[in-house]
């Protein structure tokens, strides 16, 4: 499914984000494509180096609040809704230029604290199961859970559809159903912990293949 466009059910969503791309809003009444042009071209490679580092708020902010602080500063509009379809339509447009490319986010100086903020995170055991997401990820990848594969928790293809939720998510919602298995109280949608756990995360995929939108189980 994920390999043939025509069976994939993101491509909807991506064409929906397409529209988006080139519809004006905000007192500024400008589209995404009236200062990026051709998303093929200019949005090109820019999901491969997500999480990144906002000198405007002294920390790296994901893709979709990436999408949020242009709307608001350069389009002077309301900020999409985490989760929303329009945020996340948006999203999978802009990632689908980096497909097939490999991840790139920095580890300068400026990303190190929370790339590390973010490993902390992912070995800490937490929730009424006292367990890491480590636990899973790194000591019993290739083993089954409730008869799914675990992964490595390389995170190379969100948003991705996933056909438990019948719909495209965002990786901040793949974590926060982790926080709630585990029984820990997830963070809020953009709580900076959960984009130093996604920082950390594409820290780790280095090299592989950007695939959104991917799909899963």
């Amino acid at each position: 499914m994920q390999d043939d466009d025509t069976a994939n059910p993101a491509m909807l969503v991506l064409l929906d984000g397409e529209a988006l791309w080139n519809i004006k809003a905000g007192a500024s009444n400008k589209s995404c494509a009236d200062c990026h042009g051709d998303a093929a071209k200019s949005m090109k490679g820019v999901a491969a180096r997500y999480p990144s580092f906002a000198a405007e708020l002294g920390r790296p902010v994901d893709l979709e609040q990436q999408i949020n602080l242009s709307r608001t500063t350069d389009q002077k509009a309301e900020p999409f809704a985490f989760e929303s379809k329009e945020l996340l339509a948006l999203t999978v447009y802009i990632a689908r230029q980096s497909h097939g490319m490999p991840v790139a986010v920095k580890d300068d100086a400026k990303a190190k604290p929370f790339i590390a903020a973010g490993r902390a995170l992912f070995e800490r055991r937490q929730g009424q199961l006292n367990l890491s997401c480590a636990q899973c990820h790194d000591d019993n990848w290739g083993k089954t859970l409730a008869g799914n594969l675990i992964p490595q928790a390389m995170p190379t293809g969100y948003p991705i559809y996933r056909l438990q939720w019948q719909a495209v998510g965002s990786l901040q919602r793949r974590l926060r159903n982790c926080m709630s298995g585990m029984r820990a109280e997830p963070y809020d949608f953009g709580a900076p912990e959960l984009v130093d756990l996604e920082y950390y995360l594409m820290w780790r995929a280095r090299g592989l293949a950007v695939e959104a939108p991917a799909v899963r189980p």
